[in-house]
């Protein structure tokens, strides 16, 4: 195919099999080349979406829908062509608004939706993670609203920002500088721009790097909110590092967790000196809010 074209491969589906396929084609995939999305449809059912960038991806998403959800299921995603300037247009349909409590997420499309006394942020559809309608986002948001309520971080760190939605919904509920830091090169290109076009640039700064080490993230420490919504393997990993970065008192919010993931994290942070807040699963996917001592 050309390089005016992508892909759309599309199938209607209850929702728990919505968002177990998309989040199966999210880890298995390349997030440069492709991306996906569940969404409940108008009538109430759901629907999930792959965008990607040429056939032998199709080949491929047919392989692992057979995998998690069976043949008959691979057979019945259909694919068309789209230019590839309809891409972020055509992957908008369905995605509402996201609210948690006083936060509302949105798209371009959608800014005249959002009421007066919200928190709009808006980020488009992108080939990052990150647009609030996936549980681990969601779970994040709502766990930060409820922080918002009794707290006031003056200084906070993101670990694996990917659009930097939260680094965002922080500095814009409480006025206090962000350091957010992600991996994956295109996802900060993403980043940067969200920041940019939601005037939180002077409070927000993305750095590109998997490290918590680099010198700027400790000279700005030690942090009162720390966000950590990456796999478990990752937080296990980072774990010593965030709680040395952890001012006492601080709230650190995980996810990217499986339920049957929770126990494990929360072992490893407690023993580091955490205690768990709250705990609250979104769509198959656990949000961990936990104290440093």
């Amino acid at each position: 195919m050309t390089n005016d074209i992508c892909v759309l491969g599309s199938l209607v589906c209850p929702k728990d099999m919505a968002t177990r396929l998309s989040d199966a084609v999210s880890e298995m995939l390349d997030a440069d080349y492709t991306a996906t999305a569940a969404f409940e449809e108008p009538d109430g059912s759901w629907r999930v979406e792959f965008y990607l960038r040429d056939d032998d991806d199709a080949v491929r998403i047919r392989e692992i829908v057979a995998a998690a959800a069976g043949d008959e299921v691979s057979r019945a995603i259909q694919f068309e062509a789209l230019q590839a300037r309809d891409w972020i247009s055509k992957s908008l349909e369905g995605l509402k608004v996201v609210r948690a409590g006083r936060f509302a997420i949105h798209g371009s499309h959608d800014r005249d939706k959002i009421k007066a006394n919200e928190t709009g942020i808006e980020i488009e559809a992108a080939l990052a993670f990150g647009t609030g309608h996936h549980g681990t986002t969601l779970g994040c948001l709502r766990a930060l609203n409820e922080i918002a309520r009794i707290h006031k971080p003056k200084r906070i760190l993101d670990v694996g920002a990917g659009t930097a939605v939260l680094a965002i919904a922080a500095a814009r509920a409480f006025q206090s500088p962000v350091i957010a830091t992600e991996i994956d090169r295109a996802s900060v290109a993403v980043a940067k721009e969200n920041v940019r076009a939601n005037r939180a640039g002077a409070l927000v700064e993305v750095l590109h790097t998997g490290s918590l080490s680099v010198p700027v993230i400790a000279q700005y420490g030690p942090y009162d909110l720390i966000f950590a919504n990456i796999l478990l393997p990752v937080l296990k990993a980072l774990s010593r590092e965030i709680a040395s970065l952890a001012a006492p008192g601080a709230n650190v919010i995980l996810s990217g967790l499986l339920p049957s993931q929770a126990l494990a994290a929360l072992a490893r942070y407690q023993a580091l000196g955490f205690r768990l807040r709250k705990s609250e699963t979104i769509e198959n996917w656990t949000t961990l809010t936990l104290g440093k001592l």
